[in-house]
């Protein structure tokens, strides 16, 4: 019983480092998050998660299209525009992201109540 215990585990901790490897770095949770409210342009991702640079939020942005996680559409405007949205795929993690979110507020509440 053991055994089979152990290698479920391990199956577990596998597809938790698979998930990891996709979203994880400290931004990419934030540009999900950002793209399951509304699709965006480049801009104002940039503007919304405060902090990442330019040269970050490109990377990222390759990457989760790369894993299918959100689209790219360029924009025939003047000047030309592009715009991000979450792909069908990815609004799957919508839940994660709210969960992320609610137990981050909760965390956050826990912790400052503490230390007051």
């Amino acid at each position: 019983m053991k055994k089979l215990e152990h290698k479920a585990c391990s199956k577990r901790i596998l597809a938790i480092h698979d998930v990891m490897d996709i979203i994880g770095g400290k931004w990419k949770i934030s540009i999900i998050a950002c793209l399951c409210s509304r699709k965006m342009r480049y801009s104002e991702l940039l503007h919304e998660v405060n902090g990442i640079s330019g040269k970050m939020l490109s990377r990222d942005l390759k990457d989760l299209e790369m894993n299918q996680l959100i689209t790219r559409r360029v924009v025939d405007t003047q000047p030309i525009s592009v715009e991000y949205e979450i792909s069908e795929y990815g609004s799957t993690l919508k839940q994660l992201t709210d969960d992320i979110a609610n137990w981050g507020l909760e965390h956050r509440k826990r912790i400052f109540e503490t230390t007051e």
